[in-house]
């Protein structure tokens, strides 16, 4: 049973019938349309550049975390990097659109196909049997292979920078893990130091309550003192198992390691840093921008393949069917007759010519969405990477002037314990210096990790990670189809 189609079929005996409506479609239109042109709007330059001393180093964008100096960071996210089951996802991924990648063309090639049919007489007297071959091979006019190209590309394009973004998010995230970790067991032990001195100094109060030299007040106000410093260790302690049990899963196992609860590591520490990267290297490493970038470009395929399903699909064609008579009432065989034609095929929308004209100044406006969304994904990125940078500076600033704080400190916990031993000072005396000693410390330590997370935060924003692999530029080159 045929069905009616929209589109009309025509296979012609010979070539020269056809030869002037193939010079006037050719001549219509063959080509592709130009891409856009994306203009990002970027920057000339950071306003908010980190200011370093005169020979800073530069950390580079595929491997900033090296900044820190922490041999096992550095170890860390290289295992994240083998084992981490959202990069292995995305790695799949690639490897499914380059598979297809491969097969482009395929569309445009020579198909054959062979089929067999039973077609019944309407007197019921015979029955054919019918079997044969169809060959067909359509050529890609009007942009059409061009236009498949790019939505192939652009497919490629998306599965390499989801890669790139999961290598970027992967390494961004054990990096803040590590560093919070490390910055809530430092926290720990000062909270601890906290806790002990309070528990001192209320016992020094109680003597001297007992002793009628303190009010029951001044008492009572050590001991909400002494609760609140373990109400305080609880937050620490808190951070380390939730950090612990992230880095697990980054890795890629169901437990942390044990010498990642080892209280004795130190906080991850930055130095002086000198961005140097121009505003430009965003059109190079940020996934984000990449993505958008990739989706115009399959946007414009699929605007170019639209635009030639308007005009008539050209090719070449031809069958040979084989029909063989049965006799239905006396069961025995016919000879077989043998069919064979060739020619020209012209398959022309009629009925729903109109529908595919939309249809394609829909997905011209698609294609006008995502040049919109590419410069929304740069002037994000601009933005993130400006605010990064801002909060990276004055955090050192805040570094410093916590830095000073804590020698200030030193030095009164210094004197009172000097002044202690010459019998010129209480214990109690001594007890608030240290405590004020510990707090100043926890304030430094709060901001270098504070420092530390924005340096994280901007290296995500301007897409530092390790890349992924660029074979697929190398194998395929399907960046001179733009």
């Amino acid at each position: 049973m045929h069905h009616a189609s929209p589109r009309k079929s025509f296979r012609l005996g010979g070539l020269p019938r056809l030869l002037p409506a193939l010079v006037l479609t050719v001549l219509a239109g063959c080509r592709a349309a130009p891409l856009p042109e994306l203009k990002p709007p970027l920057p000339q330059a950071w306003r908010n550049t980190t200011a370093a001393p005169a020979g800073a180093p530069a950390p580079d964008l595929q491997g900033w975390w090296l900044a820190f100096n922490d041999p096992y960071l550095n170890s860390l996210v290289q295992r994240a990097l083998a084992n981490n089951l959202d990069v292995a996802a995305a790695s799949e991924r690639l490897l499914a659109a380059r598979t297809l990648y491969k097969h482009t063309d395929d569309k445009y090639l020579p198909s054959l196909r062979a089929d067999t049919n039973q077609v019944i007489e309407p007197n019921a007297s015979a029955s054919y049997f019918i079997a044969g071959f169809d060959a067909l091979w359509e050529l890609p006019f009007f942009g059409a292979l061009k236009s498949t190209h790019r939505v192939a590309s652009g497919s490629l394009d998306t599965a390499q920078a989801q890669l790139h973004g999961a290598h970027v998010t992967l390494v961004a995230e054990v990096v803040r893990c590590w560093v919070e970790l490390r910055t809530a067991q430092q926290q720990a032990q000062l909270l601890g130091a906290v806790r002990d001195a309070d528990q001192a100094r209320l016992q020094l109060l109680q003597v001297r309550g007992k002793l009628q030299l303190a009010p029951p007040t001044e008492v009572a106000n050590a001991e909400a003192e002494l609760a609140r410093a373990e109400m305080a260790l609880t937050e620490p302690q808190r951070a380390i198992n939730a950090n612990a049990q992230q880095l697990a899963v980054l890795l890629g196992q169901p437990e942390p390691d044990p010498a990642w609860l080892d209280q004795g590591g130190s906080q991850p520490q930055l130095g002086d840093l000198q961005i140097t990267s121009a505003p430009a290297d965003l059109l190079r490493s940020r996934p984000e921008i990449a993505l958008a970038e990739a989706d115009v470009l399959r946007a414009a395929g699929e605007a170019g393949i639209a635009r030639a399903d308007v005009y008539p699909h050209i090719g070449l064609g031809s069958s040979l069917d084989w029909s063989l008579t049965i006799l239905s009432h006396h069961n025995v065989f016919r000879s077989g007759e043998g069919i064979f034609s060739a020619g020209p095929v012209v398959d022309m929308p009629l009925f729903d010519w109109g529908l595919r004209v939309a249809q394609a100044h829909a997905k011209n406006h698609a294609l006008q969405a995502a040049v919109y969304a590419y410069r929304q994904a740069v002037l994000q990125g601009v933005a993130e990477s400006e605010t990064a940078m801002g909060d990276l500076q004055q955090l050192h600033l805040r570094e410093v002037a916590a830095e000073q704080a804590v020698h200030a400190v030193d030095s009164n916990a210094a004197a009172q314990a000097k002044r202690a031993q010459l019998g010129l000072s209480s214990g109690l005396d001594q007890q608030d210096a240290l405590i004020a000693q510990q707090h100043a410390q926890l304030e430094l330590l709060a901001t270098r990790a504070q420092r530390d997370l924005a340096y994280v935060s901007l290296y995500k924003a301007l897409g530092g990670a390790p890349l992924p692999s660029t074979s697929v530029a190398a194998d395929y080159q399907h960046q001179g189809d733009r």
